[in-house]
């Protein structure tokens, strides 16, 4: 049986397909391995996003196709979101290359890879459900991509042309594909599309993701419902009713707000404005006082002034986010704003990217101020460390655990503890006995 080396790079959207294609590899004969020394293939699922996701994706290639060169490996294989972007010219940048597969023929991979060609075909039709499907996280945390594309034109965003317009999964579908992960078991699933709010538009004539929680919630064996990439303008009542109705649906919500200046938002279309923002924060707070949010911004994009910036920085020390990730703009070729005038230069960027980390290090200590002593649940990712709802995985913080004596911990434990301190991301804690 031959064997397969899988990495996947980027986001868990990326991971969720590099599962399907592990899915159908597995079907078709191949063995999945972790150590790419024992495999006689690898796949590099790419991620484009940005200048620098390209870089790297571009890295990993050449690293492969030199162990390649030196006969360590047989085969290298190339799909994910710089095949789409690059289309033949990736073939052409990497002759040695000896298949590619675009992300909307992920049930191709194994065919793709015997015949020795590529397989990149257009988005059509609502999202299908894989038909198989390989875990690639941890046994106990999976995520389910309930969508795909994204309608929205955010000026700084390839997205929409990587992967196409916005398309949903069926509701039954995806209640079937939660059975499956809980069966395979999975205690924590992170829902995940570009655009988690938007679930269901295109199929059912409005936004459903309330309907779709609450069927998601009849599935047994799942203690922990996360939602990922929420866009605010459209996080309605009906969803936030079913999270505060529901404490399975945890109270967490990675919602990217990229800006606050109203004009810095025009410019890059997107639908908030600064008062729609603290308008729906305050929604969130007032339904469910206990709520951690996530979110990301982008300092240094075209025509961002020092007034601009300045409201951004106000915001974030006074708005009490539990998670921030600051972007320094990226100029995307193809994007609208990489033709907008009044392009940020580098250092600015870097300044101010470091203002606002600096700020939101100080609201951070504050949080961890108000943890210390708190009780948690806390889902166990290995024998010493593990999360509590706050922390979504591999994106947010973590718990250090002291266990009880005699009573060692596992991943996939879901255990009571005190927070006992904090510095940053990193808390510790000990088990209740």
């Amino acid at each position: 049986m031959p064997k397969l080396f899988i990495v996947s790079l980027g986001c868990p959207k990326n991971l969720a397909d590099a599962e399907v294609m592990a899915g159908e590899l597995a079907a078709a004969g191949w063995e999945l391995v972790s150590d790419e020394a024992s495999a006689d293939a690898a796949l590099v699922n790419t991620c484009a996003f940005l200048g620098s996701a390209v870089a790297e994706s571009e890295g990993e290639i050449r690293r492969l196709l030199r162990l390649k060169a030196r006969g360590k490996l047989a085969k290298v294989i190339v799909s994910g979101c710089l095949v789409e972007r690059e289309r033949e010219g990736l073939l052409k940048r990497f002759p040695d290359l000896d298949a590619a597969v675009g992300i909307h023929a992920l049930a191709s991979a194994a065919k793709a890879i015997e015949e020795g060609r590529s397989y990149i075909l257009p988005a059509s039709g609502p999202l299908d459900s894989p038909r198989l499907k390989a875990r690639l996280t941890a046994p106990h945390s999976a995520y389910l991509k309930v969508a795909d594309g994204c309608d929205n034109r955010c000026a700084y965003c390839l997205i929409p042309s990587i992967r196409g317009g916005f398309r949903s999964k069926p509701v039954e579908a995806l209640a079937e594909e939660a059975r499956n992960l809980a069966a395979s078991g999975a205690v924590e699933v992170s829902l995940i599309a570009q655009d988690t709010t938007s679930y269901g538009a295109d199929l059912y004539g409005r936004p459903r993701l309330a309907w779709l929680l609450n069927t998601l919630l009849l599935t047994p064996g799942v203690k922990w419902w996360r939602l990922m990439y929420v866009y605010p303008e459209r996080l309605n009542k009906e969803v936030i009713e079913v999270m505060r109705a529901n404490k399975s649906v945890v109270r967490y919500l990675d919602m990217p707000l990229q800006h606050v200046s109203d004009r810095i938002l025009k410019r890059m279309n997107r639908s908030s404005t600064e008062r729609s923002i603290k308008d729906k924060l305050a929604e969130l707070r007032r339904a469910m006082p206990d709520i951690a949010i996530r979110t990301n911004f982008i300092v240094g994009f075209p025509g961002e002034t020092k007034e601009d910036f300045n409201r951004l920085l106000g915001f974030v020390k006074k708005a009490r986010l539990d998670s921030v990730g600051v972007f320094k703009y990226s100029r995307e070729p193809g994007t609208t704003a990489a033709d907008f005038p009044g392009q940020v230069p580098e250092e600015v960027k870097e300044e101010r990217a470091a203002a606002l980390i600096q700020a939101q290090s100080r609201v951070l200590d504050a949080v961890n101020l108000d943890l210390k002593g708190k009780k948690f649940d806390v889902l166990m990712d290995s024998p010493l460390f593990g999360r509590t709802y706050r922390d979504a995985p591999e994106i947010d913080g973590r718990v250090e655990v002291e266990a009880l004596p005699g009573r060692p911990l596992k991943a996939g434990d879901l255990v009571k503890v005190k927070v006992t301190g904090a510095v940053g991301y990193l808390r510790k804690a000990k088990v209740l006995p």
